[in-house]
This record gives structure tokens, sequence and C-alpha cells, in this order.
């Protein structure tokens, strides 16, 4: 695929009801209530390029979690913005949503389990594909199974989708900086722990499958779960739809480079290269600022 020049990624100005932007327009957080929190990407994006955010809060007592996808409707056309994405803006037509969960997140073809072309009416219609069935209720219903895992600690730079090239250095979530911060970051690395937890990383972007058709891939810390809906239209710009919805309190976005890396970025990884944990950085000699940027990014 043709490298794109890198854009900065922030918020559609409209968004739900009960969300609110920072100054930056690269944080959401819903201020109340389970719903209302349907946010949108504020430009569109270009095949192979993804959409980032990490969970950065979390509301106890509250049943579901991040919903995720695409839709081909400008955010600035919509007379009200829905309440819900799945099934309030799936119903509009032309938006495939994909709702996390703790489990299961994985796409699975074969097996007597199939991906639903996405004029079948089962993303469309805010139906989880894959092995979950529906998405888990609100109504309490206990999400079970173990994880899908990697079998390998991640040692590529890039994550390959088809003919996409995506920089893996940003995918992959972070723990907080603390004592125990460098085994939490493994756990990370190989999505041992839930999708939903804090810090994880959530990504949707479209490759191409001819000149009008794209697929939707998911890619949670670094891993593809595979393509979510299949022969989308792709002759109408799609946004990337994120639903901050029920557990999910808080998210950001991920800034991600394609091109050369910045000066700053090459120092970070120079860094990294030669310390022990992202915690050693603190017996470094180093700008405060630049210590900063090396255990958080």
């Amino acid at each position: 695929m043709e490298p794109f020049s890198d854009q900065f990624m922030e918020f559609h100005p409209i968004h739900g009801t009960n969300v609110r932007l920072d100054y930056s327009g690269t944080q959401a957080t819903r201020v109340e209530s389970f719903a209302n929190g349907v946010c949108f990407s504020k430009q569109p994006l270009k095949p192979g390029e993804i959409f980032l955010i990490e969970i950065e809060d979390k509301e106890l007592g509250w049943c579901g979690h991040l919903r995720v996808g695409l839709t081909a409707r400008n955010p600035g056309n919509l007379e009200v913005v829905p309440e819900y994405s799945i099934p309030d803006l799936t119903d509009l037509g032309d938006s495939w949503i994909f709702a996390i969960t703790r489990n299961h997140n994985k796409i699975i073809e074969g097996a007597g389990v199939e991906v639903q072309e996405a004029g079948d009416g089962g993303l469309a219609w805010g139906q989880r594909l894959g092995r979950g069935g529906v998405e888990d209720g609100a109504g309490g219903v206990n999400e079970g199974g173990g994880n899908n895992k990697p079998k390998t600690f991640f040692t590529d730079t890039h994550l390959y989708i088809d003919n996409v090239r995506i920089p893996r250095d940003k995918l992959v979530g972070r723990s907080r900086p603390g004592r125990y911060s460098h085994i939490l970051d493994d756990l990370y690395k190989t999505n041992a722990l839930p999708p939903t937890a804090r810090r994880s990383r959530i990504g949707v972007l479209y490759v191409s499958k001819g000149p009008d058709l794209a697929d939707m891939h998911i890619v949670i810390n670094g891993e593809d779960m595979g393509a979510s809906a299949k022969g989308i239209p792709a002759i109408e710009p799609l946004y990337a739809v994120v639903d901050i919805f029920a557990a999910t309190k808080s998210v950001r976005i991920v800034q991600v480079e394609y091109g050369f890396s910045s000066l700053q970025t090459l120092c970070r990884k120079a860094i990294q290269k030669h310390i022990v944990h992202r915690m050693a950085i603190d017996w470094l000699e180093l700008p405060e600022a630049l210590k900063h940027y090396c255990k958080y990014e």
C-alpha cells in the first residue's frame, strides 16, 4: 500500500450529549449515565489508517464495554447523535460496529463459524461476530471463557494486515509507571490482560478489497482480531466510531507515525533499547520531560 502522510487524529466536535472533549480534542470522557457516549473521528480515515484509542478510565457498576467501528455517515450531517452505536446508529444503515468484551473478540473463520458479510445484517444490526454470538447484554450476563492470546511475544516492528503495514510501537498498551510496570507491560504485549482493562489500546481500520469494497479490522494491543466486517462499501468516506459505553468511562487518542519517525521518537527508542525495563529510566540522568515521555509512550 502506498504510504500516506500522518494526520493528527482528533475527535469530531459532534458527539453524544454525555461526552466532554478536552482542549486538544484527543480525550473523550462520558460525564454521566452509561449511554449517549458516541464519538466520531474528526476526519474520515484513509485505507490502512488506524484510529487508535487507549482506555483511560472505567466506571464500576455498569455491564458492557467500549464499542468501535466505522460509519459512512458524516457526523456533521446527523440531526441527532444516536444514544447508542448498537443498535441506534447501525439501524440508520451504513455503519458497522463491534462490541469489545473481556473475552472472545477474535474473529474465527472456519470450524463452523463464518464471518458475515456487511450486507447480511449481522454486524450491521449490532451482532458480534466470531465465537461470542451476540454482544454480552446489559442485564448482568457474566462474561466467561479464556483470553485469546498469541503464543509468542511480539517481536516484529510492524503489524501486517493484508497489504497494510502499521508500526507496532504505539499499538500495545502500557501500564501506569510503578513498581511492577515491567511485568504488566509484558502482560499487555501477550494480551493476557482483558482488552477492556485500563491502558488497553484498541484501534479500528479498513483495508481495500477492490475498487469499491473494504474489510473492517479491529486491533487490540497490537494483535489483529481479524475481519470483523467484510464487503463494506468504500465509495463514501468512512469515519471511525467510538462509543464510550457503560463500564468504559474515558478514552484518549494515540497518534501513530507511519512515515519517518520523529527525532523525539528515535531518542525514546534508543533509550528503551538499552534499559532493563521501562521504570529503569528513572535511574538515568535525563531531563524529566524526556523521562516522562519515555515511560508513558
